[in-house]
């Protein structure tokens, strides 16, 4: 793993892996939640694998492949074709009637960016906004900061959902409505073998936040793993460490999604999960409710 200011994007344009727009579960009303791309951290479920690279990459869906070797003109094609980035791929893809070929994401100026969310101006009026979410939104602060101010300019209600694993939080919180931050595990050394980073910098920051205005305008998120977060003594030890910070802050467990699994065929990456894992049932959520409440947190979803 790298240091951490070595793994910071600096580049002046947002790369973007998705743009989801009607969306009702990252905030409140109708919001069009952007994905920018890159991560630090590398969690074993995680639920965006097409996210975690700072870098634009070719990408082939072999599900989508008509086999008509069009692409083979400008790339090497046998079983599949050569993934590097360049005119030849750029040309490959222009090709490709099915969209086999595609890259993994794109760049947007700042100008660019807000035309694409000021498209869904209409939907905002009702209790919605925009949502940036990733991969880890906080490892493009700069293109975050900016476009985090021509919303406020414009209006619309900003979010981001984070991991919070960012020296940056400073640069973006004047210009934050809400967010949503992760705590996943609360031994440092699990945290470690679970995101192949320490959690001391997200403690940190989440302890920012709680003992700021911020505190009323934020959650804080468990997802609930299977052989990971998911026990007694994970959430119990995370909930008494908000309790000590701040009984009032809101937090809420998530169940596990199995359906990620199927995206790392789309990767280089290795999905850390049995793919036959289930999710918790209702009673599972239940108990590690019950948990996090018996700790003294009052507001547990």
């Amino acid at each position: 793993m790298k240091s951490l200011p070595a793994q910071v994007m600096t580049t002046s344009k947002a790369l973007v892996f998705d743009i989801k727009r009607f969306a009702i579960h990252d905030g409140e009303g109708l919001r069009t939640t952007v994905f920018l791309k890159g991560c630090p951290l590398r969690c074993a479920w995680c639920q965006n694998p097409e996210g975690l690279l700072p870098k634009r990459q070719p990408m082939y869906m072999s599900s989508r492949c008509i086999h008509c070797q069009l692409c083979g003109r400008f790339i090497t094609y046998q079983d599949h074709p050569i993934l590097e980035e360049g005119e030849a791929m750029d040309q490959a893809i222009t090709l490709c009637p099915s969209t086999a070929l595609r890259y993994d994401s794109h760049y947007f100026t700042i100008d660019e960016l807000m035309e694409e969310i000021k498209a869904d101006l209409p939907f905002y009026k009702y209790g919605g906004g925009v949502t940036f979410s990733g991969g880890e939104p906080l490892l493009q602060w700069r293109v975050l900061a900016s476009l985090l101010k021509e919303c406020q300019k414009a209006g619309i209600h900003t979010v981001i959902e984070s991991s919070l694993y960012s020296t940056h939080l400073q640069d973006v919180m004047p210009h934050l409505d809400f967010i949503y931050c992760d705590l996943k595990l609360y031994d440092a050394q699990k945290h470690m073998q679970a995101t192949g980073v320490d959690n001391a910098l997200i403690l940190e920051n989440i302890k920012t936040l709680l003992h700021s205005p911020m505190r009323e305008r934020m959650i804080v998120r468990t997802p609930l793993i299977p052989g990971y977060t998911a026990t007694d003594e994970n959430i119990a030890a995370i909930a008494q460490f908000l309790v000590n910070e701040y009984p009032d802050v809101t937090y809420e467990l998530l169940n596990y999604n199995p359906l990620a699994s199927a995206k790392y065929e789309w990767t280089s990456f290795t999905y850390g999960l049995d793919p036959k894992t289930k999710a918790l049932s209702q009673e599972e959520m239940e108990h590690f409710c019950l948990i996090a409440r018996k700790q003294g947190l009052k507001n547990v979803l």
